[in-house]
């Protein structure tokens, strides 16, 4: 049975490669690229797609692969990576990932250490913990930062972050360009067709190579199991949630249940009011 929907996912490592990680759809990763920094350095003209396996300086260490690896024609470095569940240490494998653009600068002889920007874009399928009941920010832009004067040491390392959970215009709420793209990124799947507000070629253009109808049978074939992988994650991290949430609702009432009894609040009462069984509130 072929997938339902009209549109792929492009949390999905299949569809957010053909969207923005293939030479004939640069012109979308470099639109949405210059509509998300909007530097002062002016636009991003071109890219170039770098191998997205980085290997470490000895055979021995650890390597890195991206999602999408490229340079502009300044030479700056982009890694964009679309991160479909938390991981521990996230933040520090972000951290970990810059190292290899800003090693690979390394020149041999009289080298004056001069470094181009590297940019690291983290596309977010959920919240940071410590951002969690905050729907204010969730677009997060970090650079090295001196707090004795509050200015920014040193611009040419950036992470950006886009929480898209957070990210809740419909379409008639979007206002520019980049919530435009956001709009798109968070609810492409489940659009039916293009919406008449974004009418922009650039989106016209990825609506046409977002449209399942239009894969071949290799593609076809590549994006199902991508989305099979996807919704096994999603549902195995849903999961696991709804679980956590179980058991710590059931320690609350087992706290609740406890500081009833010390205050000799008869089991029956007590069972009545936290819903655990009589027998293991004459344990507590």
């Amino acid at each position: 049975m072929r997938v339902a929907d009209k549109y792929l996912n492009p949390f999905t490592d299949f569809g957010f490669k053909k969207l923005f990680g293939i030479a004939p759809n640069k012109d979308l990763l470099i639109d949405f690229l210059n509509e998300l920094l909007r530097r002062d350095e002016g636009e991003i003209k071109d890219i170039t797609y770098l191998s997205p396996e980085q290997l470490g300086r000895t055979s021995g260490d650890r390597k890195a692969i991206f999602d999408i690896y490229c340079e502009n024609e300044q030479g700056e470095k982009f890694i964009v990576e679309m991160q479909k569940a938390k991981q521990n240490y996230f933040k520090d494998r972000s951290l970990y990932y810059s190292t290899f653009p800003i090693q690979s600068q390394a020149q041999k002889g009289g080298w004056d250490f001069e470094l181009k920007s590297v940019y690291t874009v983290g596309i977010l399928d959920f919240v940071f913990d410590e951002d969690q009941g905050s729907d204010q920010v969730f677009h997060h832009e970090v650079q090295l930062f001196d707090k004795s004067i509050q200015k920014v040491f040193y611009d040419k390392l950036t992470y950006i972050y886009l929480e898209m959970p957070k990210f809740t215009k419909t379409v008639d709420q979007l206002e520019t360009h980049f919530d435009s793209w956001l709009y798109v990124l968070k609810n492409l799947e489940h659009l039916t067709e293009r919406p008449a507000k974004l009418q922009e070629r650039v989106f016209k253009k990825l609506f046409e190579q977002a449209e399942i109808a239009n894969f071949d049978e290799a593609e076809y074939s590549e994006y199902e199991e991508s989305l099979k992988n996807y919704r096994d994650l999603k549902n195995s991290i849903d999961t696991a949630r709804e679980e956590g949430e179980e058991k710590g609702r059931k320690e609350e009432k087992i706290t609740i249940a406890g500081k009833m009894k010390r205050q000799n609040i008869p089991s029956e009462i007590i069972s009545q009011s936290t819903g655990l069984p009589r027998e293991e509130i004459e344990k507590l």
